[in-house]
Order: C-alpha cells, then sequence, then structure tokens
C-alpha cells in the first residue's frame, strides 16, 4: 500500500505541469502581449531555478562527495554546448529548405524551442519524481508539503513547455500533451528509480546530470526563450514576464525548503 500512496502523490505532482498548460493554451489566447509575457516568464522560471536550486545543490553535492564542485559548472557548460550544436544543426537544416516566410520561420524556431523545453524539464522532473516518491515511501505525511510545493513549482514548466508549443503549430491538443507529458516524467522516474537505477545514481552522477540540464535550461532560455519574447515587440511585457516568473520559482523553492 505504501509504495502506491508514494507513486499517487508523484503522478500528483507531476500532473500539475498538466495545470500550467491549461493555463497557457487557454488564459491569453494568441495575442503577441500573452506569448511575450509567456516566453518571458518561462526564461525567468527556467534561469531561477537553473542558478538557485540546481547547480547549487549540484555543487554542495559533488563537494560531499570528494569531487570538486567546480565540476558543477563543467556539467553547466557542456549541456549549453549540446544546446547551441542542436540549435545551428536546426538551422542549418532550415536554411538548406525552400525559402519560407518569416512568419513560417518563426514559427519553427518556437516549435524548436517548446520541444527543447520539454525535454530538459522531462529530465529535470525525473529525479525529482525519484526523489518524491522515497519521501512518501518513508512518510506519506511528512511528503504532503513537499508534493504540494513541487506541485506548485510544476505549474510554471507547464506553461514553460506549452506556450511555445501552442504558438507554433496553433494546437491546444499538441500543447496540452507536451505539458502533461513532461509532467508524466515524475512518476516514471518514481518506478524507474525504484525498480532500476537506485544502485547506479550515485550522488556524483546525478549532480553532473542536474548541472547539465541547467545549463541547458540557462541557454535555452537566453538563446531560444528570450529572442522569441523580444520579437513580439512587447518590450516591457517581456520585462514583466521575466520578473514574474523569478519571483513565483523563488516562492516555490523557498516552499520546497
Amino acid at each position: 500500500m505504501a509504495p502506491l500512496i508514494a507513486l499517487s502523490l508523484s503522478i500528483i505532482a507531476g500532473l500539475a505541469t498538466g495545470l500550467g498548460g491549461l493555463i497557457a493554451v487557454f488564459g491569453g489566447g494568441m495575442s503577441k502581449r500573452f506569448l511575450a509575457a509567456a516566453l518571458g516568464f518561462a526564461a525567468g522560471v527556467m534561469v531561477c531555478i537553473s542558478l538557485v536550486e540546481l547547480i547549487p545543490d549540484a555543487a554542495i553535492d559533488l563537494r560531499a562527495a570528494g569531487v570538486t564542485p567546480w565540476m558543477a559548472l563543467v556539467a553547466a557548460l557542456i549541456g549549453a554546448v549540446v544546446v547551441l550544436l542542436f540549435s545551428a544543426a536546426a538551422r542549418f537544416r532550415n536554411r538548406a529548405e525552400l525559402p519560407a516566410s518569416t512568419d513560417a520561420l518563426q514559427k519553427r524556431a518556437l516549435l524548436r524551442t517548446g520541444v527543447l523545453t520539454a525535454i530538459v524539464i522531462t529530465v529535470h522532473n525525473f529525479p525529482e519524481g525519484f526523489a518524491t516518491f522515497l519521501t512518501a515511501l518513508h512518510d506519506p505525511y511528512l511528503a504532503l508539503p513537499v508534493v504540494a510545493a513541487i506541485a506548485l513549482h510544476n505549474v510554471p514548466e507547464g506553461i514553460a513547455v506549452a506556450v511555445p508549443i501552442h504558438h507554433a503549430t496553433g494546437s491546444r491538443k499538441r500543447a496540452l500533451w507536451a505539458s502533461v507529458g513532461s509532467g508524466l516524467a515524475e512518476p516514471a522516474g518514481a518506478v524507474i528509480g525504484w525498480l532500476l537505477l537506485a544502485p547506479l545514481l550515485t550522488p556524483v552522477v546525478l549532480a553532473a546530470v542536474l548541472a547539465g540540464v541547467a545549463g541547458v535550461m540557462i541557454t535555452i532560455s537566453v538563446a531560444e526563450l528570450l529572442p522569441a519574447a523580444i520579437a513580439q515587440k512587447e518590450k516591457r511585457t517581456v520585462i514583466a514576464g521575466i520578473a514574474s516568473g523569478v519571483v513565483v520559482m523563488w516562492v516555490s523553492l523557498q516552499l520546497l525548503t
């Protein structure tokens, strides 16, 4: 019974990304102002979680394992390089194809951004789901506030995934499925981690992976999300979105601690 309760709590926390997806696709239509605000918000969320939680925690875990904490920055840089290479390859492919309109190119860039965001948030949610599961397995009552806090900070992550996909494809269904799918990495992480990966995920390996995810998130925010937001020509709205994303994620992280 205890594993089922723990798994149920992981599912609840993960599905909060779907709530973020609902907010994204029904909250502001397809207006340029909403897109600018939402993309800025997503960038603020991902930069905040990377700089405030992922990289510092990775450095602490590496130091505790006897590894120089600077390896966290190395892993983050590797993650950044992977994203830049992926983006460069995608742009090279686009230039090799037949000429497209500016609008089509913007939609293609937004779709690439949405896919990248979904991938990194999925990777980020995997160990988070495992951690939630272990906490709930140990003490379900202790896990309740943890699950609530994780669910809260999964909502803006769902927005970050759904907004670019919705605006690139015009499909609410695809955007919602992408946001829900990235959240389902939490219960998947719980099950796979419990059954298979617990002996392999040493503190050093997990710290390096999460630092790499942080590098990916920061690079996507700076190289993909912010340019797409600025392209909407709503400067003040973008700034407000970034600030809101940082504040919301910082508050949710404080609740987690």
